[in-house]
């Protein structure tokens, strides 16, 4: 019992922790600035651009990782540990780090010649949603591994042995099997793209009706000692998040029924 109380009371200290920083905003909340900023031009730009670059970062990202993490999961190959180990990028590096990564490769010979021939991302939109692209990819490839590690590999061995070929055998069995854990990945890879704040603001920079995204946007009223603004849009974020995290329990919840 005593065990059971000791866990109990760390998960309740955490939550109280962040639940003493969300009603912490509530000090300064004021019900006709929340609706005067959620309608107004600038954050109605900065929603819509931080849920266009999110959306289109995570269908890039889950692209290359389901295939990545399918190769890393099934397969062993000479510099996987290699490959494996550098996923965890984006957690050991900072992303305002991997932003001036970014900036440094676009000033390179190869960079400079994307920039001017292919697409210019510096300074621009294009630049947010290749931000949020760098940050997720080697999380959502981690989260995807996890999900097909779970699987079973004598499925796929018993489909193959029956004549299945290769490529229909990952589209017709490990892709259903592990479904659930593709959806949560999805979700919660779209959610950190949503939040992605460093990276983003390095290399796209901080232009209104331009590059400025939602935490851009939260950085700028700070900036300017617009407290009530600040908190506004804090809100808002977190009402996104939180909606996001919940549709991933819920759905969840419903696959285990």
């Amino acid at each position: 019992m005593r065990f059971k109380r000791l866990v109990l009371f760390s998960a309740l200290s955490i939550f109280g922790l962040y639940i003493i920083l969300i009603i912490s905003l509530l000090y300064f909340f004021r019900g006709s600035l929340f609706l005067e900023s959620l309608l107004s031009k600038r954050t109605l730009f900065s929603i819509k651009l931080s849920f266009i670059s999110a959306t289109l970062a995570t269908i890039l990202a889950l692209i290359f990782a389901i295939p990545s993490a399918y190769a890393l999961s099934r397969f062993n190959f000479k510099g996987k540990n290699l490959i494996d180990t550098t996923l965890e990028l984006p957690m050991i590096v900072s992303p305002s780090a991997l932003g001036a990564m970014l900036l440094i490769f676009f000033n390179t010979p190869l960079g400079v010649w994307i920039q001017e021939n292919l697409v210019s991302f510096v300074f621009t939109a294009y630049g947010v949603i290749l931000a949020q692209f760098i940050t997720v990819l080697g999380i959502s490839t981690r989260l995807i591994k996890a999900a097909m590690d779970e699987i079973p590999k004598r499925y796929e061995e018993v489909a193959l042995s029956l004549g299945v070929g290769p490529a229909r055998t990952f589209l017709t069995i490990t892709l259903p099997l592990c479904k659930r854990g593709l959806v949560a990945a999805g979700i919660l890879t779209w959610a950190k793209a949503l939040g992605e704040f460093g990276a983003t603001i390095t290399i796209a920079g901080t232009m209104a009706f331009k590059t400025e995204t939602l935490p851009i946007a939260i950085f700028m009223r700070l900036a300017s000692a617009d407290i009530e603004g600040t908190v506004a849009l804090i809100l808002i974020l977190i009402i996104i998040g939180l909606l996001t995290l919940y549709s991933v329990r819920l759905f969840n919840k419903k696959e285990i029924l």
